[in-house]
């Protein structure tokens, strides 16, 4: 058999059903009338069988052509046969057949019809102790997916197995950012918390200095704090947008002017190919914190590329802005996880990190809430580029 012919696909529950009971019906029916038919035709044998050869040869004969002694065959019939063979209508005898064939067949057909639902019950069932076992918080729990069950079933168990699956992704990521979350919001608080209690103890002078440190905590602390706000609006699908015909290629320049004695700092020249006025329908300020964003992401993990080049695509659809770096990329298994909040890889272009690790979340989720898409790629040399697509109207 070729090993590359395609698997053939699994007919539907409909027709799963229909065919497995039509078949038993139909197949039952023929089965009863073969062997009604059967019985009469061993009978007629029998009485053939009884017959001189003389009067079976004769009778032979007038079978064919009845007209040609029609008494002489009514006789050898009414002999050999019986008187009640010449009846049309159904004997005793006959009705006792058909009955025993029917009590027969009642169980065959409830025995094959329980012996064909036995499968679809037995995967009911699993998918039952499944369901209630993610309930419970089993998840990542899967069940079998046989070849032999209908369409919908394999499709229906397949998607239970996704569920399973992403849900038991979902809760490792909520308690591993939770840990984070803790973590990143203890870091200031405790911070602030110390030097004030050391003001208070006398260790510190309260002076100028002191409070202003104390105060940059308490910032970082809000700042973090309106992130994960702003995120979870994104989230909810309840991030106010003042969407208006923009030029994105202004709000550019403008982030680029703010960030420019930044990236001096660190070595980093931004180069902006504007060759046309790019428009499109957008919020100004939550586009502009996405430009913001990408940029100063490319600065803090970048920074060894000494390059971050900005440039447009656009079609009467859509426009898409990209932020090209030459800085380390990341790894491939960690190129699907950079949008996560909290995640920082351990190395590569973490090397200079800092932040929260919300950024790239809430500049997807800005993204997502004008009706576009935030996508990074790898480049074919060195660094990332990272593509925000939004729509024209």
């Amino acid at each position: 058999m070729n090993q590359n012919r395609q698997k053939k696909e699994p007919g539907t529950l409909w027709f799963w059903i229909c065919g497995r009971l039509i078949s038993l019906a139909v197949g039952c029916i023929i089965l009863i009338a073969f062997l009604m038919w059967l019985r009469f035709y061993v009978q007629n044998k029998w009485h053939e069988y009884r017959m001189p050869e003389d009067v079976r040869a004769e009778l032979a004969v007038l079978i064919k052509n009845p007209r040609l002694n029609i008494n002489r065959y009514h006789e050898i019939i009414d002999t050999w046969y019986g008187l009640s063979y010449s009846d049309p209508s159904m004997g005793v005898m006959d009705w006792l057949v058909l009955g025993a064939l029917i009590l027969f067949f009642i169980p065959v057909i409830v025995l094959i019809t329980l012996k064909a639902a036995r499968p679809i019950s037995r995967h009911i069932g699993r998918l039952d102790r499944a369901a209630r076992s993610v309930s419970e918080g089993g998840f990542g729990f899967k069940v079998p997916v046989p070849d032999t069950l209908p369409l919908e079933l394999q499709r229906l168990s397949e998607n239970f197995n996704d569920m399973s699956v992403k849900l038991e992704r979902y809760e490792k990521d909520l308690k591993k950012a939770h840990v984070t979350l803790a973590h990143e919001l203890r870091s200031p608080l405790t911070a602030a918390t110390g030097r004030l209690q050391g003001m208070i103890d006398g260790i510190f002078e309260p002076d100028e200095d002191q409070l202003k440190m104390v105060m940059r905590q308490l910032n970082e602390l809000n700042r973090l704090v309106e992130d994960l706000h702003l995120l979870k609006l994104a989230d909810a699908g309840q991030l106010n947008l003042d969407v208006m015909p923009v030029n994105l290629s202004d709000i550019v320049r403008e982030k680029i002017a703010w960030i420019t004695p930044s990236a001096k700092k660190v070595g980093v020249d931004i180069i902006h190919h504007q060759k046309q006025t790019i428009t499109c329908m957008a919020d100004p300020y939550r586009i502009g914190q996405v430009f913001l964003i990408l940029m100063d992401n490319a600065l803090r993990y970048a920074a060894d590329g000494r390059v971050l080049d900005i440039s447009y695509r656009s079609s009467s659809e859509a426009v898409v802005v990209v932020f090209r770096d030459s800085g380390p990329a990341v790894a491939d298994n960690f190129l699907d996880s950079i949008f996560s909040p909290f995640v920082r890889e351990d190395v590569s272009r973490s090397r200079h990190s800092g932040g929260s690790g919300l950024g790239l979340s809430i500049a997807r989720a800005i993204c997502e809430a004008h009706g576009g898409r935030l996508s990074a790629e790898k480049n074919k040399g060195k660094g990332l580029s990272f593509c925000i697509t939004l729509p024209r109207h």
